[in-house]
This record gives structure tokens, C-alpha cells and sequence, in this order.
């Protein structure tokens, strides 16, 4: 049965906006946890544009499960990540114009600065996610490089219109999950996740671990941060 990550990024968003104290995301970390989370991720971004240092310092000393920290390669966050020691470290792409995340690392092209930030964290003891489009050759890198766990962008099934296109991505998961699994790495994935289409992606076999986040916090707004999380919870496990 696959756990559920809850990633509390949008949170710091809306208190960035009017950069005051509020929302906290610390608070929504607790109320999370009290939903079933059963991890915590945040993407500490170069640009700090969300979360910020001091919302992870505190994640580390009051989150009680698994703390996920996604970062980029760079080796300012990379520093930040081996002082904090958070339970995983998953590796991302990061552009500073985009939106969110736009697709998975390429460690085919990226495959030297991979390299370093993946041994500095190794060294330091965190376990390591990356995070891979569903292509079998990154996986095969992924595996290659000494990572411990692959996150599968599930972009792609989450815009895909319903029927024929959305099954087909949705396959085309299925086929890199089993690959993830075949290589001796632990199977995560997210990525546009919503309510309505999560069940199939929950349903793959041997899924470990999915992180959402817009979606959550979007339901939060209107029903509460514990039952919107609870509510996602039901939904995987079924």
C-alpha cells in the first residue's frame, strides 16, 4: 500500500505573497501529520521564492515521519541539505522562470553535476530519490549512480485527457515503475496528482510512496487541512 507524502510548498506560497508570517507552513506540516500524512516534502528552491531556511529548520525539529527535502543539484542546497540531515533527498530539475516542476531530472545530460550531489549526500548519510521523467534509460542511470529511490514524474498521465491518451500514459508508467523495480530501487511518484485521478497511478504495483501537493492544499482551503489529507489517504488506500 503506497504512503502518502504531503508537499506543504503552496502554503509558504500564499504567506510569501504578502511576505508576513502567515500561513505557516510548520502549522500545516502538524495538521498534515494529524490527517495520516505520512511523510512532509518541501522543495527548498534556489530563488527561496516558498519554503524558506528557517521553515526547514523547524520541519526537522517538530516534523514526527519521514521529512522529504526536494532540491536541485546545486551545491549551495546540496550544503544546506547535509546540515539539516533530512530522511530523504529528492532530486529535481529547477528552472527559476517556471512555475513548478516541468519534467524530471536528465541525468544522461546532467550526469557529472548528478554525480557530486548524489556522493555528498550518500556521504552524508541521506537516503536519495531522484526524480525521472518514465524513460527507461534514466532509470537505468538512476540506478548506475547509486540512488536509492526513483520518483516517477507523473505529469504527463495527469494532463493527459481521459480514455485512450490517459491509458496510455498510464501504461507507459506501469512499464517504468516495473523497470524501477527490476533495478532494486525503491518506487515513489508525483507530479499533478489530484483527487480524481489518482487511484490508477496508486493502484501500480509496487508503489512505495506518492507526493502531492496542489491538489491538497487546494482542498484544505475548503475543508480543512486534516480532512483534506484524509481524504487523499482513503482514496490510496483503496
Amino acid at each position: 500500500m503506497a504512503k502518502l507524502g504531503v508537499n506543504i510548498d503552496h502554503v509558504a506560497t500564499v504567506r510569501q505573497a504578502r511576505r508576513t508570517n502567515e500561513p505557516d507552513p510548520v502549522w500545516a506540516a502538524a495538521l498534515a501529520e494529524l490527517g495520516g500524512a505520512d511523510a512532509i516534502t518541501v522543495h527548498l528552491r534556489e530563488d527561496r521564492r516558498h519554503i524558506q531556511d528557517r521553515d526547514l529548520e523547524l520541519l526537522k525539529r517538530t516534523v514526527t515521519v519521514k521529512l522529504n527535502l526536494e532540491l536541485s543539484c546545486s551545491s549551495e542546497v546540496v550544503d544546506i541539505a547535509c546540515q539539516v540531515l533530512p530522511d530523504q533527498v529528492t532530486l529535481v530539475p529547477e528552472r527559476r522562470e517556471e512555475v513548478t516542476t516541468e519534467g524530471g531530472l536528465d541525468l544522461l545530460a546532467q550526469r557529472q553535476v548528478a554525480t557530486r550531489a548524489i556522493q555528498r549526500l550518500r556521504a552524508a548519510g541521506i537516503e536519495i530519490s531522484l526524480f525521472l521523467d518514465p524513460d527507461l534509460d534514466q532509470i537505468a542511470a538512476a540506478a548506475d549512480l547509486g540512488a536509492h529511490a526513483v520518483e516517477l514524474h507523473t505529469g504527463q498521465y495527469a494532463l493527459a485527457p481521459a480514455g485512450d491518451p490517459r491509458d496510455a500514459q498510464l501504461c507507459t508508467l506501469a512499464n517504468a515503475a516495473a523497470a524501477v523495480r527490476h533495478a532494486g530501487l525503491t518506487l515513489h511518484a508525483g507530479h499533478g496528482l489530484t483527487y480524481r485521478n489518482v487511484q490508477p497511478v496508486a493502484a501500480i504495483e509496487g508503489l512505495c510512496e506518492l507526493n502531492i501537493g496542489h491538489s491538497i492544499v487546494s482542498r484544505a482551503l475548503m475543508v480543512g487541512f486534516q480532512a483534506a489529507v484524509r481524504e487523499m489517504k482513503q482514496l490510496i488506500d483503496r
